[in-house]
């Protein structure tokens, strides 16, 4: 619905594991690393633990993917089986010819010899299972049996375990050590934290084929990652109902307010509520005991007649003179492109403003003519932005020799709270011309990935801002 509105060309949050677009940020991309030289070593039991929609599905179709023919692997999604059933679930996985209503010690047989063969032409069996927490402790053990088929050197079978928290504390179970025992290498996804969760929404709709600057402001953000817990699957359904609000809204950029809208249409944000209060409560309670073990140090020093602390005699020192702070270098000068991408020009380009000046005011008294006669439907191309009067004076003069000056429009807004200036070319009836004359535009403007606006868009954006 709202991915023409974005510039969009797929749904950028959708969460269904999708191994084109895996996110190497929070660690993931070490983890994934990590478990191929875990399968690869050929030792022991592997575990993988994650919170819910911490990302294991996406993990485990990544090692599918990644892993090299060398290795065949079986996926055991259904963890409820029962212990007589792994054994024919594997040997299904592996597409073995099975005589009818064989034993369990046939089938056995059969699987290793079939292991043993695979071993023979330099080829391994990788076994994962999936939401391990849910599979019985009787079938993890006879998980473990199947662990024990190797040779003299080698294991015939690796096993990785992907499941939840739970996992840990069924593993502590007694009667299951040996099971505990084997596990060589363990691994926990961690949730994202807020720093990567932006790497992560701008990772994703880049990969939807966004090219514009950041489409969630830092407020949004905020609020979205401590409601998601960092947990990317949240992160998922709160980014695009965020940004079904905000096309709801036809404005082009996510605020908190469309986030809260998006936490409202959520089954999961009273539990994220909830999960603050809690960790509220065991806080306030730390606090409230260091309180009454003070109290009652203090109430004992008092009565014992002891002083509480000895005074201590320091010299005054006078602070020191205030540290200067360099200014920024003139030839520091950043232009942004419509993508949001810093370009670097130099200070001795700059040309004189007395030259320049009338170029930027002309535009902008023009651009305010433009809006008021245009309806809200007009499209219109956004070819970049500056945060500075100069940078966007030079544009200007450059892209005067390329376009029609009359047709370039520029618009004061902000963007991440700074003071912002967007320069838009043409006016079109529709998306169709709009995108037919982004095509015939210059190759070295298009390489600044300039993107559709709707006239509406833009006037309501400067609405909220005055």
């Amino acid at each position: 619905m709202y991915y023409a509105h974005f510039g969009l060309k797929e749904p950028p949050y959708k969460i269904t594991p999708n191994t084109d677009v895996f996110f190497t940020g929070g660690k993931r991309g070490a983890v994934l690393d990590a478990l191929i030289y875990a399968i690869r070593s050929g030792e022991g039991i592997i575990k993988v633990v994650g919170e819910v929609g911490s990302g294991k599905t996406m993990l485990c179709r990544m090692l599918q993917t990644q892993l090299p023919d060398s290795i065949e692997t079986v996926y055991l999604a259904n963890p409820s089986m029962a212990p007589d059933e792994v054994l024919y679930a594997v040997a299904f996985e592996l597409q073995l010819k099975l005589p009818k209503n064989a034993d369990k010690f046939h089938v056995m047989q059969i699987l290793q010899q079939y292991l043993l063969d695979r071993h023979a032409a330099g080829k391994q069996v990788v076994v994962f299972v999936e939401e391990a927490q849910g599979m019985p402790l009787a079938t993890l053990e006879e998980l473990r049996l199947l662990s024990n088929l190797e040779t003299k050197h080698d294991k015939l079978l690796q096993i990785v375990l992907f499941g939840q928290p739970e996992l840990d504390s069924n593993l502590n179970a007694s009667h299951i050590r040996q099971l505990r025992e084997r596990i060589t290498h363990s691994f926990k996804l961690q949730p994202l934290d807020q720093q990567e969760v932006s790497e992560y929404l701008m990772f994703r709709l880049r990969a939807a084929g966004y090219f514009g600057p950041p489409l969630f402001t830092p407020a949004a953000i905020k609020l979205l990652s401590r409601t998601a817990e960092g947990l990317v699957r949240r992160v998922n359904v709160l980014a695009d109902k965020a940004l079904l609000a905000a096309f709801s809204d036809n404005v082009y950029q996510v605020r908190p307010q469309h986030v809260r809208s998006a936490i409202a249409d959520s089954e999961f944000s009273q539990q994220a509520q909830q999960n603050r209060w809690r960790r509220w409560q065991f806080a306030l309670g730390g606090l409230t005991l260091c309180a009454g073990l003070a109290a009652g140090y203090i109430g004992h020093q008092w009565q014992s007649g002891k002083p509480i602390s000895q005074p201590v005699n320091a010299p005054v020192v006078a602070p020191s003179s205030a540290p200067v702070v360099s200014k920024p270098r003139a030839e520091e000068v950043k232009l942004t492109s419509a993508a949001g991408t810093a370009i670097q020009s130099s200070a001795a380009e700059q040309p004189t403003a007395s030259a320049v000046q009338d170029v930027l005011e002309a535009r902008l008294q023009a651009t305010h003519t433009w809006l008021d006669r245009q309806i809200e439907t007009t499209v219109t191309l956004q070819l970049m932005g500056a945060y500075r009067d100069e940078d966007m004076r030079d544009a200007l003069k450059t892209l005067a020799l390329k376009l029609s000056p009359d047709d370039l429009y520029v618009v004061r807004t902000r963007v991440g709270g700074q003071p912002f200036l967007s320069l838009f070319y043409g006016s079109f009836d529709n998306r169709e011309e709009a995108a037919s004359a982004l095509k015939q535009l210059p190759e070295s403007v298009r390489a600044n990935q300039p993107h559709m606006r709707t006239v509406g868009g833009i006037t309501k954006e400067i609405k909220q801002l005055q």
